[in-house]
């Protein structure tokens, strides 16, 4: 029995990041939905946020903020899990080949960048079903897929059009995530050495502020792969069965020419604000379920 301990501690150091960052994910996921839900009909082109709220709230009740939930916590479930856990491996690798020296910037961006490709590869069918039943209220009814859950969602998508559809998508989506997540983790990291060992704060105060830094940064750098990857993803065949983009590209060149640049920062504020609270959540819960750990002796 005693020789089984060592065996057992080796696993949990490997498997904790993983667990943790899905965790924490899916409990600022639950959150922030409502926000999510509003951004993603700004995008589709229904209005303002304070249009779409009154319209969702008088068309559609309270429950429609909360519609894709379940697929929201799949997403977080795969992706999240999957690119803090591999960001968390990555750089402490990168932290033993450094002789325990703190990272410089760009190589926890080369960290990020692989994490996020990594985590949104695996959670990319997650995130197609989110985005079909954010988007399916906004279709007219004949169009309408009516999926009632996320798993509803996947079965449908396979069964009507292959398994390779789960990926529809996914190109856009990996360099999304390579975007945000560079953003998002190199900025983080490198917040909290600046406001810990710099600025000396203290625990909250430093996660907090490298949160809000994280969370900007994760924006700017996301939001023009964002658009493109939801205009590809809920497009639909016309009458004639051809579709408005033929890829990412396409649909980059062609917003490109009807919008100009700014048209793939639309919806901006929203998307900042439920950026923002999404990473800050996500590093508070995180660093409270490695404390409680730590107080378990985990």
């Amino acid at each position: 029995m005693g020789e089984e301990k060592p065996k057992s501690a080796g696993v949990w150091p490997t498997v904790k990041p993983f667990v943790n960052g899905g965790a924490s994910g899916m409990l600022a996921t639950c959150v922030i939905q409502p926000i999510d839900m509003i951004k993603v009909r700004i995008q589709l082109g229904q209005g303002s946020a304070a249009d779409v709220t009154k319209n969702m709230l008088k068309n559609e009740g309270v429950g429609a903020f909360y519609k894709g939930l379940s697929a929201g916590l799949l997403r977080q479930a795969t992706y999240t899990t999957a690119r803090l856990g591999s960001f968390r491996i990555l750089t402490n690798k990168a932290i033993e080949a450094n002789d325990g020296k703190p990272l410089p910037l760009y190589q926890k961006a080369l960290c990020g960048l692989t994490a996020g490709a990594i985590g949104a590869s695996v959670g990319s069918p997650a995130d197609l079903a989110l985005i079909r039943m954010q988007a399916d209220a906004t279709l007219p009814a004949a169009q309408r897929r009516n999926y009632t859950n996320a798993f509803h969602a996947l079965y449908r998508i396979v069964a009507d059009e292959g398994v390779l559809a789960l990926w529809k998508g996914a190109g856009p989506t990996v360099v999304r995530a390579m975007a945000l997540n560079m953003g998002m983790l190199a900025s983080y990291d490198q917040s909290v050495e600046f406001f810990k060992d710099s600025l000396g704060f203290g625990e909250a105060a430093t996660v907090i502020g490298a949160s809000s830094v994280s969370g900007f940064f994760a924006a700017a750098c996301s939001l023009p792969f964002d658009y493109v990857k939801t205009q590809i993803q809920k497009m639909q065949p016309d009458a004639e069965g051809k579709y408005p983009y033929t890829g990412s590209l396409d649909c980059t060149m062609k917003t490109l020419k009807s919008g100009g640049p700014f048209k793939f920062y639309t919806g901006f504020p929203v998307y900042c604000v439920r950026i923002a609270p999404h990473v800050m959540m996500t590093w508070i819960f995180l660093n409270q379920i490695q404390k409680f750990e730590k107080s378990i002796g985990l």
